[in-house]
């Protein structure tokens, strides 16, 4: 057996990783300079990820079930050690920096922090007696319209007397009540005041004053009422709330505590109400570059190298014993980088990044896919069988959780609805390449 550094095999391997990766220059490429539809990118990425399944299934699963002559274990203890190795380096990678690379991971991290924001505000807000006299499953249609406020220390948050048109909720600080100049409370983290503003807008019964530096959450009547001319219900069961004044408040709360009413509002919130706007995006992307400064690029590179070494694996892999190389594996890598690289070259680009730094990161992964796949092939030579299965398997669970978890949210995101015929379009086109190789 020939182990040596030159093994043709592996030398092989080495150049079809290369030949697989190579589109990532040339997708970041065409990003930079022509900026392509989503819609196109997305066809594209789909219609990879089908092919890519399709290879995956054929080339690398059912060969390694014909070694194992029908024994399962060795590949489906690989593909869940695999999924569950990229799934753990993706979270942590993504907590670094590298959900900035793809339009689909970012769009999750935005959502998970609108998700944390949203569930935090409902908590406060079920601490409201006003509120928890309304209906709480109607609740999470006021959570966008609460916005933070801070004050210094001397400030007058609102004066006795005043027209009320706000509802405030303690985040932190301590502020001070008083009434005819004397002080008459004080007010902590949790606490409410000006509940009846929302209802009527009614004079200020007392002056509330910042102690120190004080964060609070504010509603407005406007925004309120804006909610209630959307929600028929809501209006009408604030209209009898109105009738009755706080003497019955107590009264008209639900049976509720505040823990379940918080839980009934969070889980009546729809998925669409947390899908971040374009502008909420490129905030994301804006912060995190201000705060990690140069750290961003290369989380990022190792996001995007994360993804690369599933591909390096399979090619590898699929050549173990001389085996003839799978075209259609191959094709369907080279289809699911090129759209890869030219949706998140637009996006580096955008972030400040200069073209002679997106082609570098590129071109590094597309050597370091070659590199991967020619040490894969060359540490597997002359292995066990069984070895050979699990290395398999690892590889190729790997590559399914990368498609699962980047590629195809990625395509759904920016194609729609042309994302599953693409995906029909790519399997059976790896299947056709498959039958007249």
């Amino acid at each position: 057996m020939e182990t040596s550094l030159a093994h043709p095999v592996a030398v092989k391997a080495f150049w079809f990783g290369i030949l697989s990766a190579v589109s990532l220059p040339l997708g970041a490429w065409v990003g930079i300079w022509t900026r392509p539809a989503e819609r196109v990118t997305a066809g594209v990425m789909a219609f990879g990820a089908g092919a890519l399944l399709a290879a995956l299934t054929l080339e690398l699963v059912g060969e390694a079930l014909e070694k194992l002559h029908g024994v399962f274990w060795p590949l489906g203890l690989g593909c869940i050690l695999g999924g569950l190795t990229f799934v753990t380096l993706n979270r942590i990678l993504n907590n670094q920096g590298a959900f900035i690379r793809k339009t689909a991971t970012l769009i999750r991290h935005v959502t998970q922090i609108k998700r944390r924001q949203a569930s935090h505000v409902i908590d406060r807000l079920s601490r409201v007696p006003l509120l928890q006299a309304l209906p709480p499953e109607e609740m999470h249609a006021l959570v966008p319209h609460v916005k933070e406020r801070q004050f210094e220390q001397g400030v007058r948050v609102v004066g006795e007397g005043d027209p009320g048109y706000e509802l405030y909720i303690v985040e932190e600080g301590k502020l001070e009540v008083t009434q005819g100049g004397n002080i008459i409370a004080s007010l902590g983290p949790g606490e409410v005041f000006g509940e009846m503003a929302l209802l009527a807008g009614e004079p200020r019964q007392a002056s509330v004053t910042a102690c120190g530096a004080v964060r609070l959450l504010e509603i407005h009547k406007t925004d309120f009422d804006r909610m209630l001319r959307t929600n028929a219900r809501l209006s009408e069961e604030v209209r009898q709330l109105s009738r009755s004044r706080r003497q019955h408040l107590e009264e008209m709360k639900e049976t509720y505590s505040s823990a379940e009413w918080a839980a009934l509002a969070k889980s009546s919130a729809e998925d669409s109400s947390f899908k971040p706007t374009a502008t909420e995006l490129r905030e994301a992307v804006a912060e995190h570059h201000k705060e990690h400064g140069g750290g961003a690029p290369m989380a990022i590179w190792l996001g995007i190298f994360l993804d690369g070494i599933p591909e390096s694996a399979v090619i590898g892999a699929s050549l173990i014993g001389d085996a003839p190389v799978s075209m259609a594996l191959i094709i369907g890598l080279f289809l699911a980088n090129f759209p890869e690289s030219m949706s998140s070259a637009v996006g580096m680009k955008k972030m400040g990044m200069s073209n002679w730094k997106i082609t570098w990161l590129w071109a590094s992964l597309c050597i370091l896919t070659g590199v991967g796949a020619y040490v894969g092939n060359l540490t597997f030579q002359g292995a066990p069988v069984v070895m050979v299965a699990l290395f398999e398997g690892l590889a190729a669970g790997a590559m399914l959780a990368m498609i699962a978890e980047t590629m195809m949210p990625e395509a759904y995101e920016q194609g729609g609805a042309i994302v599953g015929m693409s995906t029909i379009l790519g399997f059976l086109s790896a299947i056709f390449v498959k039958t007249i190789h």
